[in-house]
């Protein structure tokens, strides 16, 4: 049947790798039934919360292909569709909770950890609060609400057991005796995160919750919520987390761990896509590289693993080397452009045509860094480049005839010769085969005279891209002997 699924995460930077693959999920969920993923933007913890992080998240997940049908900047007749904008509403619920006698105020406020901050993982409740042996009246609750005093409103747990069926996990049983009564609101009248959630999806018609396995040890208190509300009790898939190489929880001790990082570093989406949607599920058999409408065919949540994921670096690089590979030039061309937007490099972004000709004499790169990399010198200023010590002395000084013998009658030939890569390419052989050289005695001296290193494209691309005037301005500032 058709489900409704959300991501709803809470803005305090670029999107986390994890929280693109939860995104990924209910992506796929709602895609693969031909139900609906809903956008919206938990923003109830001010003192986390950062506006500007809400058109990075939401950039992000466009870069990664990843649409929303219902939420921010796609309204609905749900909305609004961030937190912030709905305290009467859950205001309402916190009222409705007090007349029936399940909630009452709570003078404990400072000590009250962020109730929006995941708890630790296991479905024990952290009981660190135990219940007044007298329990303020619903006169008195009722006028901490309407802001008679500041106090946080907490939920009274009836004390009885709680079981959640989880699609990933199974059955989850939290005793009566790990619960407590747990804050819904807090003092400055903005909703905890197991309220909003709450009611957001039932006002919302989520039908289907895929999320982190650290905000399964919450499940209990939204259950006992929804039951306490009268709202319906949508089907669960927590995730399992994803750890780094050694068993860690991931962090950027080993590394960018967002989205943009991946972006700004030169990776291709549809590679980190699919590196991501492995992280905690498989299709079955041996195969790996999927495309987003193949993973949305084959995506199913009982394939989703309880293991921890292992956050494989290696593997992300060869998934983007693959796909990089299997792109055509036109999709490579787009992503590189949004490549060099994000970065400083000295290759201008503006010309089509030599953008094309740098992706072709690099095919076979493992970033778009890469590209930079090896050809970023080539658009220096002719003077703007060091050379390499250990370069020169291999290169350019050592040997018999020398580098720099070599590079000097190479210059002279160079001056009249037609600058086109056929007659370049037909010139090198004929040079090497005249004087009995090897490529290597011809191509790395002047690979060194105009780059200052022993890294470059082809030689023949290099001086084409380079051009007769740089070419020779950069051979004669190296002959002049300014290398060392």
């Amino acid at each position: 049947n058709p489900v409704k699924t959300r991501f709803a995460p809470s803005p305090t930077g670029h999107l986390h790798v994890g929280g693109a693959r939860t995104a990924l999920y209910n992506y796929l969920l709602a895609r693969k039934t031909g139900g609906t993923f809903l956008l919206r933007i938990e923003d109830t913890d001010r003192g986390r919360h950062v506006e500007e992080a809400v058109p990075m998240i939401l950039a992000d997940l466009k870069w990664l292909g990843i649409e929303w049908d219902e939420g921010i900047e796609a309204p609905g007749q749900a909305g609004p569709y961030r937190q912030s904008q709905r305290l009467p509403i859950y205001t309402g619920y916190v009222r409705q909770l007090i007349e029936a006698g399940l909630a009452y105020c709570s003078a404990e406020v400072a000590a009250e950890p962020d109730a929006a901050v995941p708890a630790a993982e296991g479905a024990k409740g952290p009981m660190g609060f135990r219940r007044p042996a007298q329990l303020p009246t619903k006169e008195q609750t009722l006028a901490a609400l309407d802001g008679a005093a500041p106090a946080a409103i907490r939920f009274l747990c009836p004390g009885k057991d709680v079981t959640i069926h989880d699609e990933v996990f199974g059955d989850v049983c939290i005793p009566a005796d790990q619960q407590e009564d747990f804050v819904i609101l807090k003092s400055d009248g903005f909703p905890t995160y197991n309220l909003a959630n709450v009611v957001d999806d039932e006002l919302m018609g989520v039908t289907m919750i895929c999320r982190g396995q650290e905000f399964l040890g919450q499940s209990w208190r939204q259950a006992l919520l929804r039951e306490a509300l009268g709202f319906r009790t949508p089907l669960y898939a927590h995730l399992p987390l994803i750890m780094d190489m050694q068993g860690r929880k991931l962090s950027k001790r080993d590394g960018d761990v967002d989205v943009h990082s991946f972006r700004k570093a030169g990776y291709l989406p549809e590679a980190l896509v699919n590196f991501i949607a492995l992280l905690g599920w498989n299709p079955g058999g041996e195969r790996e590289r999927m495309s987003m409408k193949e993973l949305v065919e084959l995506f199913s949540p009982d394939r989703i693993g309880k293991s921890n994921a292992k956050f494989d670096r290696e593997k992300l690089l060869a998934f983007n080397t693959d796909a990089g590979a299997c792109a055509d030039e036109d999709r490579l061309l787009v992503c590189f452009r949004d490549y060099l937007s994000l970065n400083e490099t000295p290759i201008p972004g503006g010309d089509a045509g030599l953008l094309r000709r740098l992706l072709r004499i690099n095919k076979g790169f493992r970033t778009f860094a890469d590209i930079p990399a090896r050809c970023g010198v080539l658009f220096k200023a002719d003077t703007d480049y060091a050379f390499d010590e250990k370069a020169v002395v291999k290169v350019l000084v050592k040997g018999e005839p020398t580098g720099y013998a070599v590079l000097a009658e190479i210059r002279g030939e160079l001056a009249g010769l037609a600058w086109e890569a056929p007659a370049i390419e037909s010139w090198v052989e004929k040079f090497c085969a005249a004087r009995s050289l090897g490529m290597g005695k011809v191509a790395q001296p002047i690979r060194v005279a105009v780059t200052g290193n022993t890294v470059s494209p082809a030689i023949v691309d290099t001086l084409v891209l380079l051009g007769r005037e740089k070419t020779l301005a950069r051979i004669d500032r190296c002959l002049a002997g300014k290398t060392v």
